[in-house]
This record gives C-alpha cells, sequence and structure tokens, in this order.
C-alpha cells in the first residue's frame, strides 16, 4: 500500500502503455492537428456570423456578462490502463475495464467563467470521475502493487481519477461575432486505485497540479447559436524528462454548441477527449475519456 505525488524518479518501459518518445511524438501531432482544425472552426463560424448577423455593433446575445455558470452531464467512454509495481516485483498493465469489470457512466461537470471585461476570463471546472465494482471476478491474471490477483478471484474496485482546474484566457481578437484567446491552466488532478479481495487491500494514491496552455475561440452563426472549441494541452520537455527520469502528458479538446434561449440562459450541446499520461519510478497511467455531453448554462 502506498500514497505518493507525482515526482518521477525512473520511468520503466511497460507492455501496454506507450513509451515515451512515442506517445510524446503523436501527443504532438494531435496538439498541431487539432489547434489548425480549431483555428478552422473558428474562421468559418466567423465567416457564417458576417453573413447572417444583423446589421449592429451590439455584441451578441449571449456576450453581455460577468458570471456564467454551467452544469453538464458527460456520456464518456473511459480507457484506463494503471500499472503499479512494488518490493521490487514488476506489475502488470491492469485494464481497469476489462480485468475489473470498471463500466461507463454518465460524469456530472461543473464550469464558472468570471469575466471583468470583455477579453479577460477567469476559469473554473469540477470534473469528478469515480468508478466502483463490487466483488468483480478477475478476468484476467495481473500483479498490482506487488500482489498477484488470479483468475476468478472476487475484487472490489474503487478508483477516483477527479480534477479542478483553475485558468485565465485573454483573449486577443474581440468582435461581435465572437472571440479568439489564449491562456494558462492548471489541473489538481488525483488518481487514486483501490482493490479489496480476499488477499487483501492494496492501493496507489497519486496527486499533482498538471499545468497546461489553451487556445480556444467562439463564433456566433446567428445572434442565438455559437460555436466553441478548446484545446488544452501540456507535455514534460524532454530535456527535463531526463533531469527528473519520468515523463508525462494531458490533452484535452472540447468542441460544443450553445443555443441562448436569451441573455441569461442557454443550452449546451458537446464533445470532448481527454487524456492523461504519466509514469514514475514505480507507476504508470494510461487515462482516457471521450464522448458527447450535454446540460444548460445560465448568466449574469
Amino acid at each position: 500500500m502506498r500514497m505518493s505525488v507525482f515526482s518521477p524518479r525512473g520511468a520503466r518501459q511497460r507492455d501496454a502503455v506507450p513509451t515515451r518518445r512515442a506517445a510524446l511524438g503523436v501527443l504532438g501531432r494531435a496538439s498541431r492537428a487539432l489547434t489548425l482544425a480549431t483555428l478552422g472552426l473558428l474562421a468559418g463560424a466567423a465567416t457564417a456570423s458576417a453573413q447572417y448577423r444583423p446589421q449592429t455593433s451590439r455584441p451578441a446575445i449571449a456576450e453581455d456578462y460577468h458570471i456564467e455558470a454551467a452544469h453538464s452531464w458527460w456520456n464518456a467512454e473511459p480507457s484506463l490502463i494503471v500499472n503499479s509495481e512494488a518490493l521490487g516485483i514488476r506489475g502488470s498493465d491492469v485494464d481497469l475495464i476489462s480485468d475489473l469489470g470498471i463500466e461507463k457512466h454518465r460524469l456530472g461537470k461543473f464550469n464558472l467563467v468570471l469575466k471583468p471585461s470583455k477579453k479577460h476570463r477567469f476559469k473554473y471546472e469540477h470534473l469528478p470521475i469515480k468508478y466502483t465494482t463490487d466483488a468483480f471476478p478477475v478476468t484476467r491474471e495481473f500483479v498490482f502493487n506487488g500482489q498477484r490477483y488470479r483468475v476468478g478471484l472476487p475484487v472490489t474496485t474503487e478508483v477516483d481519477f477527479s480534477n479542478d482546474t483553475f485558468g485565465y484566457e485573454f483573449d486577443f481578437i474581440h468582435m461581435p461575432s465572437g472571440f479568439v484567446g489564449a491562456g494558462v491552466n492548471v489541473t489538481l488532478t488525483h488518481v487514486d486505485v483501490n482493490l479489496r479481495g480476499p488477499i487483501g487491500t492494496e492501493f496507489v494514491a497519486q496527486s499533482a497540479p498538471i499545468p497546461s496552455f489553451n487556445f480556444a475561440g467562439r463564433g456566433y452563426v446567428t445572434s442565438n447559436l455559437s460555436i466553441d472549441a478548446e484545446l488544452k494541452f501540456f507535455r514534460i520537455p524532454e530535456s527535463i524528462e531526463r533531469q527528473i527520469e519520468g515523463d508525462g502528458s494531458f490533452t484535452d479538446f472540447d468542441l460544443r454548441a450553445t443555443y441562448n434561449i436569451n441573455k441569461h440562459v442557454g443550452a449546451q450541446f458537446g464533445w470532448r477527449k481527454t487524456a492523461i499520461f504519466y509514469t514514475t519510478e514505480e507507476d504508470t497511467g494510461d487515462l482516457k475519456f471521450r464522448g458527447m455531453y450535454f446540460g444548460g448554462v445560465v448568466r449574469y
């Protein structure tokens, strides 16, 4: 049993988890592709807005606010692979879904935006990600935290990957038909995995603040309908990898449409993908979530 903080000390190669260079290379290409796609989407939305918006200099119906709160239900499809070794016993790549019966369920998320002026936004997001199974029979033999789990052993699993994100965004392009901005964020991430069975209890609890950069944009198709795209990303530079003997990366892409009933109330529908990869001396994780979400938004 062990509790630690993401402080990589000696990354090891895993069978199912990508190597550092391959994972970060793919991440880099994906980040560039998503950035280009985001900018293309915003350009298209701005063009459509220019064609259809009324001839007025007033902002769109939903841009005149100082506080915005939204709650959504994310139907995320998870992919959860963890590996933990202890006592010099190398761990296995454990698929929490196929090996331990974790099932997909709807996740609730809360977002808050403070907008003191038209070009400055302070953002907060609370995203609880928790899964449990009760006495699920192990489907494949594996080693976790120095303990061997054999096929058929009933194991109760509790995992918590919840995170809280704090960010600031500056909209360097701002116009009645939308905006384009960039910012910085810090995501407080938790990785807690707890296995309980007849052979005892084993757990790994890790946490770390993950910094990230973001690009975001919004374009209005009509005065009531907007399209938003946002990309957050971070990866440990190769020079720092060598110093800390570990690696990690984080990406989050969010694409959504919002229909504003009036300036105070709207409905949202979107698609989101989040990926977290980390390697320390004893632990490795490859966590991915993707899927559609819907919810509502209020403003003041």
